[in-house]
Parts: structure tokens; C-alpha cells; sequence
């Protein structure tokens, strides 16, 4: 897949699934753009030093001035990446209204506003969306024990589709992958009897990301992938 000379933004780009994705997008030629909470975050990432990557300072994704100070800095957007959010366990019964709020807000509002400023960036040239949503946002039931995490990824991938049919014209296609739990050193540690073998890999479900982001993607949209590996 070439990306030379495309600029892509990536949100959540200095996480597990984020570092997979951008080193991907630069061995494909692409200029990533990459959005940090704050200063301390830009200053520890491993990104701060290659040479196509652009880290931005902006705060919150579920603000719109955050947003603004991401896309207002990428000059002619060809694609972008959503994979910002947040995970938040336990029953509903003991979940306080300030969890609720963030897993919407993490998940949905983030990702609705990065989408609706990729559509504007885009200037009618034609682009791609990549959105994430998770497993339980197609398997309801496997919500169980998350409910709030489930019910906003379920919006995201909502999102996904009424958005790709909304903007099919302009020649924008909109997808997202759901991913089951994947093998990353925070999930190991958080599931250390766990059958890691079975988990899918960040670079297996970067590469299906890379893909949905390319100018080979010319026909997939409305597409919620699942990247459930063997598990």
C-alpha cells in the first residue's frame, strides 16, 4: 500500500495499537499527525524524533477546540485514523455517573469530532475514515460486566455506518475494525492466565486499518471489521 506524500491523522497514536498503526503508515511513505494530551505526553513519546511525524498538543479529542487545533495543522488530509478511547469495567449498579460520562465522551464524542473534521478537511477531495469500535459493540451480550464501554463503542459503530452512507458521495469511504482483546503488554498484565496466543496482534489489526486508510480501499464502506484473531 503506498501512502507517499499522504497525510494522515492518527489519533491515539502514541498507544499500543496507535505506535503499530503509524509505524505501518511510515514505512508506507505517509506523514502522520498525531495529537497528545499535553506536553508531558509529547515529550516521552518515541515518536517525537522521526522525521515525518507531527505530535500536536491539544487536549482533550471530546473538545472542539481541541480538534480544531489538530486538523487547522494538517495540510491536505488524505486520511484519518480514529483509535483514541478509553476502557471502564465493572457492574452498572456500582458505576458512578462521572464514569458514564467519560466512556461517552472517550469513545463517542471524540470520535464524532474527529470525523466531522476529517469531512471538513477533506475539501471534497475524497479521503477515508478509520474508526474503532471492539467486540462488544457487535456482540451485545459480551457487554456484560462494561456496559457503559459496550453501549459507546455500539454509538461508534452506529456512527460508522449512517456516516459512510451520508458522505459516499464526496468520495469519502468510512469504515472502523472491532477488535477483540488485544495483545498488548497492559492486557497481559491485566490478564496474565489468559491464552495470549489467541489475542490478535496490533500489527495483524494494523494492517487491516493500513488497508481500510489506503487508496486500494476503492469500494469497502459502512464496514465494522471484526479483528477477533483466534479468540
Amino acid at each position: 500500500m503506498d501512502f507517499r506524500d499522504r497525510h494522515v491523522a492518527v489519533t491515539g497514536g502514541t498507544g499500543a495499537l496507535g505506535g503499530a498503526v503509524v509505524a505501518a503508515l511510515l514505512e508506507a511513505g505517509a506523514f502522520c499527525h498525531v495529537p497528545c494530551r499535553d506536553e508531558a505526553e509529547a515529550k516521552r513519546s518515541p515518536l517525537r524524533d522521526q522525521k515525518h511525524v507531527t505530535l500536536t498538543v491539544t487536549g482533550s479529542l471530546a473538545e472542539e477546540a481541541a480538534v480544531s487545533r489538530l486538523y487547522g495543522a494538517i495540510p491536505q488530509l488524505w486520511a484519518s485514523i480514529h483509535l483514541a478511547g478509553g476502557f471502564a469495567a465493572g457492574p452498572l449498579r456500582d458505576a458512578n455517573v462521572e464514569t458514564l460520562h467519560q466512556q461517552i465522551h472517550t469513545n463517542f464524542l471524540s470520535c464524532l469530532l474527529c470525523c466531522r473534521a476529517a469531512v471538513q478537511a477533506f475539501g471534497g477531495n475524497g479521503g477515508r475514515i478509520v474508526n474503532v469500535a471492539a467486540r462488544p459493540a457487535l456482540e451485545w451480550r459480551s457487554g456484560a460486566g462494561m456496559v457503559a464501554y459496550a453501549a459507546s463503542k455500539a454509538a461508534v459503530a452506529a456512527l460508522t455506518a449512517a456516516l459512510a452512507e451520508e458522505v459516499v458521495k464526496d468520495g469519502i469511504l468510512v469504515n472502523a475494525v472491532a477488535p477483540s482483546t488485544m495483545d498488548t503488554p497492559s492486557n497481559r498484565s491485566a490478564m496474565p492466565k489468559a491464552d495470549f496466543s489467541l489475542w490478535p496482534k496490533v500489527e495483524e489489526v494494523a494492517a487491516t486499518i493500513l488497508f481500510l486508510a489506503s487508496p486500494d480501499n476503492r469500494v469497502t464502506r459502512g464496514g465494522i471489521v471484526p479483528v477477533y484473531g483466534r479468540s
